[in-house]
Order: C-alpha cells, then structure tokens, then sequence
C-alpha cells in the first residue's frame, strides 16, 4: 500500500485549515490485502474530533480517495471516557466537544469492520512553548552571494527539552505573491520544513522564494505523523512501498499535534 502525504494547512482561526491529505495505494505485497479500512485523523485541542474512513484502493485506481466507509460505529477513549462518534458526512465522523481533546491524554480509536477489530492510538503532545522570531521583518539580500549562503540571517526558536519533533510551515498570506526572481531553490510561496528534534531553526539568504507576509506555524508532532512525512520525502514516487501506519488492521493515520504561530514579512533589504 501506499500512502501519499500532501500538505495542507492546520485548521486553526487565525489561519485557516491545516496542512494535510492522504491517499493510499495497494503494494504488490497487498495484493490478497484488498479489503483494509483506510483512516484519517489529525487531533488538535480546540478542534472538532474527526476521523475520516475509506475504502482501500486499487492499484490502478487514480483518484485521490478510495470510497468513504459508512454506517460504522467509531468510539474513541481518553484512557477514563470513551465516546461514540457521529456520522456527520459519508464516511466522516466526529465528536463535536472541543474540551474532550486535552494534552497529555492517550487516544484509542476503534471500531469494526467486515468483523474485524480496527485500532489505533495517540498521544496529545504538549503545545511548543517559547516559540520566537529573532525579528518579524526578514530582509532579502540586493543580491545572493554564495560565501554566505549558509549564513543565519534571522533564527526561529522554541522550547524542546525533551527532543520532540516538530515541523515548521511557512504560510504566505498574500493573494499575488512577488517573485523574488534571483533566488533559486524549490520552495514555494507556502511550504513546510522538518526541525525534526531540534530547537531552532535558522533562515538563510534563499529561504524564501516570495517576499510578503507569513505565518510561521511550529507544529510539535509525534513519531506516527514523522513516519509518513519522511517515507514520502525519501521515496521514489514510483516505487510500490510499504508504508507506514499506526492502524492495526488498517491504514493511515491516528494521530494528534498542537500548534503555535508568529508573523512574519519577508521584504527587500
């Protein structure tokens, strides 16, 4: 099976919708595996619990979704209160009281399907605390020259003693964002990098692509959303994998992240 990560942006007020999709495939190693619940959940605090359920996919099968897997009945513990969750779309379920979602409590979700106990679970990381910009302006240099390309020219930080992971997105809010035409890298107006362990991050001459205005969104994940980040960094896009789940007798993701986010403008010198 495959599963494809794309990116998507947190659902939070002041940003709008988070950062992620996914979409699996069957691997040649899964032929007679043909008929595994695909799961898709993302649990922030102060959101809606949802969790996504689908059908899994054939090989040949191009769209991004299998079908949504309806009719199930879906309960998810806190470790001392389970609750049922609602049917709120096809193949959508959810649980609409926002203070269930607390850090620090361990999630279980299960349910079953063609009679087969379907699980998985997650721990609510704590939210990154002393999250800093060295300065909310950025400066693009006239002109890029290479002696100082690995040269910190602003740096992010944030508390992490005990070696979380965490990613770092940066949201380019601007309708026509402008081209800042001299730079050469892949980045987009918005894209996301993998802190992984760490505790800052530096930003060089040519981390942007576009100059405007930023949110700059620290997500602390866990191991499960690492897992699938990377494997679809790395892999071939072509090759037919094994990829990672937290699911037992399923695929996907059961997993929960918090967030935190600066501004940032990214301008001429």
């Amino acid at each position: 099976m495959e599963i494809k990560t794309y990116t998507r942006y947190i659902a939070l007020s002041l940003i709008g919708s988070l950062i992620l999709l996914a979409s699996c495939k069957k691997n040649q190693s899964d032929i007679l595996a043909t008929n595994k619940p695909v799961v898709e959940s993302y649990l922030i605090p102060g959101r809606v619990l949802s969790i996504k359920v689908y059908q899994q996919k054939a090989l040949t099968d191009t769209t991004t979704y299998g079908a949504a897997l309806t009719g199930l009945s879906i309960s998810v513990s806190d470790g001392s209160k389970s609750v049922k969750l609602t049917e709120s779309a096809s193949g959508t379920y959810t649980y609409a009281d926002q203070s269930f979602i607390t850090t620090g409590k361990t999630y279980t979700m299960q349910f079953t399907y063609a009679g087969v106990a379907v699980s998985a679970t997650t721990i609510m990381p704590g939210k990154p605390a002393d999250f800093t910009l060295s300065d909310s302006i950025f400066h693009v240099p006239s002109t890029i020259n290479p002696l100082y390309a690995d040269v910190a020219r602003a740096t992010i930080k944030w508390s992490n003693p005990d070696s979380l992971y965490h990613l770092l997105v940066f949201k380019n809010l601007d309708n026509d964002p402008y081209y800042i035409s001299y730079i050469r890298s892949d980045n987009k107006p918005s894209f996301q990098i993998n802190a992984e362990r760490a505790s800052y991050y530096n930003l060089v001459q040519s981390s942007f692509n576009y100059y405007g205005h930023y949110k700059v969104i620290l997500m602390r994940v866990n191991q499960e959303y690492i897992n699938i980040l990377t494997t679809n960094i790395t892999r071939d896009s072509q090759a037919l994998l094994n990829e990672p789940t937290n699911v037992t007798n399923g695929l996907g993701i059961f997993t929960a992240m918090q967030t935190d986010t600066l501004s940032l403008r990214v301008t001429t010198q």
